[in-house]
């Protein structure tokens, strides 16, 4: 099974370079990197195009998704409920993020339903999970554990990133299969998350964006 980190970034938002990063990520064992500083093929490793987007607005959504790289996977940051309910909806979209970042009902049983039919994913981000402590890494893992009930009941994919900016925050397979065990998702449903990029990257898209 080919495991992709869903969303790293290499210099210049981060620390470390895209070669450096993709040398780590095999040693960690991954085939695939979600790149938001570029792509190619370095040590064995693929490096995909990541294109984040964190606009404000739903029209803007519209208009970055027209502007991102075809071969590029798309994430869109969520917003409150019709924000995001729109933006599961949106052709072009790959990934939904941050969704612990959001507002409560951020992402709720609609958006879920709409992902599912769409083949849009939710991405696990494991940076909260090492970086909190107490209550705030509490709420992030009580967020985890509604959006994995609502993958359970809705059947949408999932993807894991480590966010990394260096190879210091980068984290093996082993490891995101434990983090992602403190929200309850089981060793097969980490591994169906780990590996489903290349199946969102394959997603037939008859229409690329709905204005």
């Amino acid at each position: 099974m080919a495991y992709a980190d869903a969303c790293v970034h290499p210099c210049p938002a981060g620390d470390t370079s895209l070669p450096r990063m993709a040398l780590e990520a095999r040693e960690l064992g991954f085939a695939t990197i979600v790149s938001t500083g570029g792509s190619g093929e370095f040590f064995g490793v693929r490096a995909v195009q990541g294109v984040v987007i964190g606009a404000r607005t739903f029209k803007d959504v519209v208009k970055a998704v027209r502007r991102a790289p075809e071969a590029a996977l798309v994430a869109v940051c969520a917003g409150d409920e019709s924000f995001t309910r729109s933006a599961v909806s949106l052709g072009g979209v790959h990934v939904l993020k941050g969704v612990h970042q959001g507002p409560k009902n951020a992402f709720d049983h609609v958006a879920a339903r709409t992902a599912g039919e769409r083949g849009v994913a939710v991405e696990i981000d494991l940076a909260p999970i090492v970086a909190l402590r107490g209550r705030d890494r509490q709420r992030v893992l009580a967020c985890y554990a509604d959006i994995l009930f609502l993958h359970r009941r809705y059947g949408f994919p999932l993807c894991i990133a480590s966010n990394a900016r260096s190879v210091l925050d980068q984290r093996s397979v082993r490891d995101a299969v434990g983090l992602c065990s403190l929200f309850g998702m089981d060793g097969d449903e980490a591994g169906a998350a780990l590996s489903s990029v290349e199946g969102l990257l394959d997603r037939p898209e008859t229409v690329r964006v709905v204005a």
